[in-house]
């Protein structure tokens, strides 16, 4: 098989492998706070849900800034939800209270934090699974590129748009959403 065939072969054995979950929608998947307590997505219905993979030793880790006081603007219809992962670069290695510690400490961050998870791979946390494949959000298929990938929710539990690590929390693409 030539290079060609044998990369769209790949990709197309990749689109297949994307299985519908059996969750209603994304209230119904389960995450952890980063303190360990359950979360329940569904308390958030009602307002846009900005689901970003953060990590405390990236590049784009200042973004935490920007998150924040996006947060401090629009908390009455917008809910952050940060979600470590340790899967770029190992630029998050550490526990839930030195991460919890971190983004207080540096960031004054008081949006939501959860557990650290896989957002890809064999490993990928249903989260990240209903947000990267269109056959579970019915908008669009993903990956996660790298730290600080944004994915917006609409109040009515609908998948909006991604946004890549370079998008500024508070570029227009986002803001727009939230006037």
């Amino acid at each position: 098989m030539n290079p060609l065939k044998a990369f769209l072969a790949t990709l197309s054995s990749k689109s297949n492998s994307a299985k519908k979950m059996n969750v209603d929608s994304i209230y119904d998947i389960k995450i952890n706070a980063i303190n360990g307590k359950p979360i329940e997505l569904s308390q958030f219905q009602g307002k846009y849900i900005l689901f970003v993979n953060v990590a405390s030793k990236c590049g784009f880790t200042p973004q935490y800034k920007g998150l924040q006081e996006l947060y401090n603007t629009h908390q009455d219809k917008l809910q952050i939800i940060g979600v470590p992962s340790n899967q770029f670069g190992g630029q998050e290695p550490g526990n839930s209270e030195t991460i919890a510690s971190f983004c207080e400490v540096n960031y004054g961050v008081t949006f939501l934090i959860t557990e650290k998870i896989d957002v890809k791979g064999k490993n990928q946390h249903p989260l990240y699974t209903w947000l990267t494949q269109k056959v579970n959000n019915e908008k669009k298929d993903s990956t996660v590129k790298w730290n600080f990938q944004k994915y917006l929710i609409n109040p009515n539990g609908h998948f909006l748009d991604y946004y890549l690590s370079t998008t500024n929390p508070l570029s227009s693409k986002i803001t727009k959403h939230l006037k």
